[in-house]
This record gives C-alpha cells, structure tokens and sequence, in this order.
C-alpha cells in the first residue's frame, strides 16, 4: 500500500469516541490527512454521477432546491431501510475509493516519505484495512459512546445507543488494530499518547 515510502494510518473508532480530536493532534505533528467523510461530500456533489444514481433511485425529491443532497432525508430514510442503505453504498463507495486513491498518490508525490493519516469511520464495518499500512483505533467504552453521542447530537440514551449498535463493537476494533489511542480520559493524557504514537510511527516510516 505505500506510496512513495509514505506510511498510510487508517484511524478509525466508533461514532463518538474522539476520532476527530485525535486526528488534528496527528496532523499538527506532521502527518498529511486524507477524511473520508469529506470525500464522501465530494462525490455527491451537484453534477457528479454518484449523486444523479441517488437521485434516479431515491426520487428528485431527496435534492434539495439548489440541487444540493438532503443529507437529512437520505439519513432517515437509509437508516431504517437496509436495502436502501446498501444501494446507496454502491453508488457512493466506489467514487469515494477512487477519490482516496487519487488523494493518496497526489500526496505521496508531493510530500514522499511523510505520514498520512486516512481518517475512515467504517474501516472495519466495510473491510477497508487493505487501504492503509497500520491501523489505528481511537476507543472509549460504549457507556461513554452512548453519553457523548447523546450529549453532541441531542437525542435520547435510547436513541444513541441505537446509533452506536448498528456499528461493530469499539472492542472488536481493538482487537483487530496496530495502535490504539483510550480517548476517556484527560486530554493531556490523550496527548501524550499520540506523541508517543507518533515517534513509533516515525520509526515505521524510516523502517527502523
């Protein structure tokens, strides 16, 4: 997977767990970041192809009046509608692969030999590990998940842990990382982690 002796970190988590926080400490050591979930905006942009398939299958209706997605109506009707959801994976994942890819190889050209991090949410969830080197998970308990979520999105404890259970358990990720980063605590302490982490990544890089 290395391009140009650059070294690709997947950092994914579960929803909640401070991936974010993690990834600006990350990048304000050095590394480059490529966020799938910017990507994933991109792709559905007015004009590209993933978002006229949406609109074909989901109806003109999930547009909004300047063409842009509704990101809320799409939300509510994918998360009760497996199918739907899987339909629209298939118009939008292939574009955000390709998108990444051409991230990664402009990147790499440019900055040769530095660290990039891909921020990927559902790493796991649609086995994407063969998308970077070394896999990072940032984790909390799913108590804390549920708490953060409910507090940042102002829905119920019910509501959020339904939200964090459609997603494979934090502790499995663990399970199957390089690195992992415990975001439950100060962030001080979160800190330090990721500039220890780092030095083990620099290392890596150089292949000592």
């Amino acid at each position: 997977m290395r391009k140009n002796n650059s070294l690709i970190l997947g950092l994914t988590g579960g929803i909640a767990c401070g991936k974010s926080t993690v990834a600006d400490m990350l990048q304000e050591l050095g590394a480059e970041t490529i966020d799938f979930d910017l990507l994933a905006r991109l792709v559905v942009e007015p004009g590209k192809p993933a978002l006229r398939r949406i609109a074909e299958y989901f109806g003109a209706d999930i547009l909004q009046k300047d063409g842009n997605l509704d990101r809320k109506k799409l939300s509510k009707i994918v998360f009760q509608d497996k199918e739907k959801r899987r339909k629209l994976e298939s118009f939008t994942h292939p574009a955000i692969n390709d998108e990444y890819f051409r991230h990664i190889a402009a990147l790499a050209e440019k900055s040769p030999g530095k660290i990039i991090q891909a921020v990927i949410p559902l790493l796991f969830e649609f086995n994407l590990q063969n998308m970077a080197d070394k896999i990072l998970v940032v984790y909390i308990p799913r108590e804390k998940q549920i708490e953060r979520l409910a507090r940042r999105d102002s829905i119920s404890a019910a509501e959020a842990a339904r939200i964090v259970d459609t997603q494979m358990p934090v502790e499995e990720k663990v399970r199957r990382a390089d690195f992992v980063i415990g975001n439950d605590g100060d962030i001080e302490d979160t800190r330090r982690d990721v500039e220890k982490l780092w030095g083990s990544l620099l290392l890596s890089a150089t292949g000592n």
